[in-house]
């Protein structure tokens, strides 16, 4: 474990952690950055930076001298070797920044309210995440959980699955009532992570990020979970609704990013020169009109996720290779037959183990929702739909004939004769800018809300 370490100086205006780290916690295998790197990386980096009062200049992915003076001052005034290098050792001690907590073992003398003034934090958090804990006889020697004053989930910043994997760690950490884990793994390994919360009968449905340019509906997913988790921490509300009776009136199941290879490529995570990085551009070379990596959708292989389905798989494959989309490439590829890819196959298998009376699929972008699947017309779906829209502002209609089979949507319809529904959010061309994104929230806070209430 790593000594506590006091703030030296006022310059970053951070908070003085104990970084109290297993020995395991070596930096998430995230890559040594200095002066001139670019990237996902680089954004953790400033956003952790910027969390701890070190303003590397803002948050543009730009490793450039702004960022080097940042991470200098916080070298030293940690005690640490001043070189300016992201190595293992400054993402082991910048993790909690990231995570958003720490760990704290109690000394005498400790107590919620004192460790709530040290840590930036509050009585209520604290108690949140130790429920075991009685704060009236904290024990010597016992370790606690210590969220920190900030949100976890970044919506300033690219997503990758290793952010994903901080935000959920961070999520549980926080909030112990969520359950979590993997409902599977994507073609090069990255786990399919899922979030669970509630404990009413009924269990519902949320996916994001079948496709990988759409991945700003992973923390569009994400956030909610986060406000709707302290919501339901501090017994208040969320889009007007009382999150207790959310609660208890529902079980949601979240996977945020089905298509985490396909978001790591987009993003910058999979890098030039890396061998899936040239499979992936190798492939879009039979495509050329598509630019790349942005205008990637598919999975690693060049299969699209959500054609993927057993509902009108033929006909979706004669659709598309009308098209000329009948090879692997960045997007519309069917496969060779439905469910061939692992993350498609993940999420068909966890659907059939569950017993979800509403499912929400995000997509971008058009503003739009999409309710229906052939002739199914399952109970209430018109009418949650009309309700969808009453709160969001977006338009409900019927999916276009051309991208209307073989998606997740179509198959859970078609399946189980219950509401589904694709959430098209946004407008533009995907991925769109982040700036976007408070916007997207607003319009789909409301959805996100009655998706539970009216399951």
């Amino acid at each position: 474990m790593y000594p506590d370490v006091p703030h030296l100086s006022g310059a970053g205006c951070g908070l003085a952690l104990l970084l109290e780290l297993d020995a395991g916690e070596t930096g998430d295998n995230l890559e040594t950055i200095r002066l001139g790197s670019r990237g996902p990386s680089v954004e953790l980096l400033q956003l952790a930076l910027t969390r701890a009062g070190y303003n590397p200049g803002g948050i543009d992915g730009v490793f450039g001298p702004l960022t080097q003076a940042a991470l200098i001052r916080y070298q030293r005034d940690y005690g640490l070797i001043p070189d300016g290098v992201a190595g293992p050792l400054i993402w082991a001690r910048i993790r909690p920044y990231l995570v958003g907590y720490v760990r704290h073992t109690i000394v005498a003398g400790d107590t919620f309210w004192d460790l709530s003034n040290r840590f930036n934090t509050s009585v209520n958090a604290i108690a949140t995440a130790n429920p075991w804990a009685d704060p009236q006889q904290l024990q010597i020697g016992q370790t606690l959980v210590i969220p920190l004053g900030f949100e976890v989930v970044p919506t300033n910043i690219s997503y990758t699955s290793t952010l994903l994997s901080l935000v959920v760690e961070g999520l549980r950490m926080r909030y112990p009532f969520f359950e979590t884990g993997s409902v599977g793994s994507s073609v090069l390994g990255r786990p399919l992570h899922y979030l669970a919360i509630g404990n009413g009968q009924t269990e519902v449905f949320y996916n994001a990020s079948h496709h990988a340019n759409e991945w700003i509906t992973t923390p569009l997913l994400l956030k909610f979970l986060e406000e709707y988790a302290e919501a339901y921490a501090i017994n208040g509300t969320i889009f007007n609704t009382r999150a207790s009776e959310l609660y208890s009136k529902a079980k949601l199941y979240v996977v945020p990013m089905v298509n985490p290879d396909g978001v790591d490529l987009v993003t910058g995570a999979i890098s030039s020169g890396s061998p899936a990085y040239e499979t992936a551009r190798s492939l879009a070379r039979n495509y050329p009109s598509i630019p790349f990596p942005s205008g990637w959708k598919a999975n690693i292989q060049g299969v699209d996720l959500n054609l993927q389905y057993p509902a009108g798989w033929e006909i979706a494959r004669e659709q598309k290779y009308a098209q000329g989309f009948n090879r692997p490439g960045p997007r519309d590829f069917v496969g060779t037959g439905p469910l061939t890819e692992p993350e498609s196959l993940a999420l068909y298998n966890f659907t059939l183990a569950r017993k979800f009376a509403l499912t929400l699929s995000y997509h971008t972008q058009g503003k739009v929702i999409y309710w229906r699947y052939l002739d199914y017309l399952p109970p209430r779906s018109l009418e949650i739909a009309r309700r969808f829209s009453e709160v969001s502002g977006y338009p409900y209609e019927e999916t276009p004939a051309y991208s209307g089979y073989a998606g997740y949507k179509d198959w859970f319809i078609q399946t189980f004769n219950k509401p589904g529904y694709t959430i098209e959010a946004g407008i533009g061309v995907s991925p769109l800018p982040l700036s976007q994104f408070d916007e997207i929230y607003a319009d789909n806070v409301g959805i996100l809300t009655l998706g539970i209430v009216l399951a």
